[in-house]
């Protein structure tokens, strides 16, 4: 593919760091603001990119055939949507977008126009986490599931004393829900789907969830999916079924140290097959798909993002949390 990128930022520096992996892709171009171009010239002359863009509609008629968004989350939607427009394949950083209303219209927009729409989400890319997939029937009927992603930030350090930056400013669609549990929503969904019945039970400041415990209700089985960017704790999941249990002991944004331990003594550790970054498999495969047009594929992982998009949407809404991005104006 022929590459083109939005944003300066550290998820960008971070692709940037893992981009010598991808055997058919070109980086071409680099777009930013005005305020960021000192920083953005210094990444193209570092990873030898042609082009420098601080005009996003001139950017979208240069030669890319594909589009990487790192931008702020309330961008998302927008940015992504003129890119379609524009007959450009999407990689959209995590969140997709603010609502599923949005989200809704990017992927219609993409498979009316045969574009490729990706979001960008390490978590159902990982190689050990399709292990676990496999692994599920093994457990017999699942009872709880339970995943915990608790990061401190130091920008909530800055939070407490007035500073209000991107991640906890429901201007800009932050918050933990859509920052750090969201992975957790993704790990859950790729292996479960929609639940019958979401609940947020969410800490609020100014507007915005630092914390949160997310129930997902399925029926014959219960997920509780915690979040914090308030405070920090030993991040894990478990899954818990009536023949044995999976136990993984890292982030549901990484995937590795899974152990399954079945009732009757059996036991499995899963080997770590990822790659030395958690960004690589995740770009490796959106590689693939262009490069082989397999738009069914794609479709497929779009439709677990819309999954992924509802469930989000209608916890924040139930906790209360209102973001000004999600009332803009559907095209």
């Amino acid at each position: 593919m022929k590459l083109g990128i939005v944003g300066s930022g550290i998820i960008v520096k971070e692709f940037l760091s893992i981009a010598r992996h991808l055997k058919h892709t070109m980086i071409l171009s680099l777009c930013c603001t005005k305020r960021s171009e000192d920083e953005a010239r210094a990444l193209a002359k570092e990873y030898l990119i042609g082009q420098i863009f601080t005009d996003y509609e001139e950017f979208l008629r240069s030669e890319a055939d594909t589009v990487y968004l790192g931008l702020p989350n309330h961008l998302h939607f927008t940015y992504t949507y003129r890119a379609l427009m524009a007959g450009k394949n999407v990689i959209v950083e995590k969140p997709f977008t603010p609502s599923i209303e949005q989200a809704l219209v990017l992927s219609r927009t993409a498979r009316e126009n045969r574009l490729f729409l990706f979001e960008a989400v390490t978590t159902i890319y990982q190689p050990d986490y399709r292990r676990v997939k496999e692994l599920l029937p093994a457990l017999g009927s699942i009872r709880l599931v339970q995943c915990s992603y608790s990061q401190y930030s130091r920008r909530y350090d800055r939070f407490k004393n007035g500073e209000v930056l991107p991640a906890f400013d429901p201007a800009c669609a932050g918050g933990a829900l859509m920052d750090i549990n969201i992975y957790n929503v993704h790990y859950t969904a790729g292996l479960f789907g929609m639940p019958e019945s979401v609940h947020y039970f969410a800490n609020i400041e100014r507007g915005i969830d630092t914390s949160g415990v997310l129930l997902l209700d399925y029926g014959s089985f219960l997920c509780s999916l915690t979040g914090a960017k308030d405070c920090s704790a030993p991040n894990s999941c478990m899954i818990q079924g009536d023949k044995g249990y999976l136990i993984q002991n890292s982030p549901a944004n990484i995937c590795k140290g899974v152990r399954m331990v079945l009732n009757d003594g059996a036991e499995e550790t899963v080997v770590d097959h990822s790659y030395s970054h958690r960004m690589i498999s995740e770009f490796l495969d959106f590689e693939k798909m262009i490069f082989s047009g397999d738009l069914e594929t794609c479709y497929r992982y779009l439709d677990h993002s819309l999954c992924v998009c509802r469930i989000q949407t209608e916890a924040r809404r139930m906790a209360g949390i209102v973001f000004p991005a999600e009332v803009e104006e559907a095209q």
